[in-house]
Parts: structure tokens; sequence; C-alpha cells
């Protein structure tokens, strides 16, 4: 069983920086993929970001590409997702959720590749 705790989601102005980090507990955190997805209000949950076991290999949302950023510490049990020139559009509930199966090499997985998902962190940017 592996728990994923978000945290460092807040409030903050369009243009804005967030890093978000996810907590895991269990030994076994470095042979996971990791993901990011979120979810806007009205809006089905989307994928926004996924890190390798290694952290060597990302994959990234294009509506995020080139703001957002995944890194992991396999040390500390960690995944963070550093989010830079925020939009509003990027307001949503973030999840981090955790793969055995996803490859960020072949792109994005769907929903039910991750069996271990967090309660969620709310980032809201005003405009």
């Amino acid at each position: 069983q592996v728990q994923l705790v978000e945290s460092g989601g807040g409030l903050v102005q369009a243009g804005g920086s967030l890093r978000l980090s996810c907590a895991t507990s269990g030994r076994t955190f470095s042979t996971y993929t990791m993901g990011w997805f979120r979810q806007a209000p009205g809006k089905e949950r989307e994928f926004v970001a996924a890190i390798s076991w290694s952290g060597g290999i990302t994959y990234y949302a294009d509506s995020v590409k080139g703001r957002f950023s995944s890194s992991r510490d396999n040390v500390k049990n960690t995944v963070y997702l550093q989010m830079n020139s925020l939009k509003p559009e990027d307001t949503a509930i973030y999840y981090c959720a955790a793969s055995r199966y996803a490859s960020p090499g072949h792109g994005s997985s769907p929903e039910n590749a991750y069996a271990y998902w967090g309660q969620g962190t709310q980032v809201t940017v005003s405009s």
C-alpha cells in the first residue's frame, strides 16, 4: 500500500509560481512512475505530468509544457511539481498518483494505470 499526501497549493496571482509536493509512504517509492493530474470545477480530471521511477524521463501535457516541471527525490520519497507562469486556467485541484505501469517515455497513461492517489491540493490562480 502506498499513501500519498499533496501539499503546497494555494492562491497565487497570474504569472506567479507554486511548488507542489507529494510525500509518499512505503519503501517502494523509487519503483513507481509518479503522475500529476488536475480537475477544474465542472471538468473531468486531466493528465498534467508524469515522471519515471528514476526521474530521468518526464512527460507533460501540452497545456503546461514549458511552464511546469516535475522532479523527485527518491531518498525523501517525495515528488514535486514546479509550476511557473501560472494562468487562471490552471486553477484546479491537483492530484499526485503512483503507477507501476505508466511509462512517461511513451506519453501519458490513462488514470486507471495509476493505482494510488492522493487527496489533492487546491491551486487557485487569480487574474
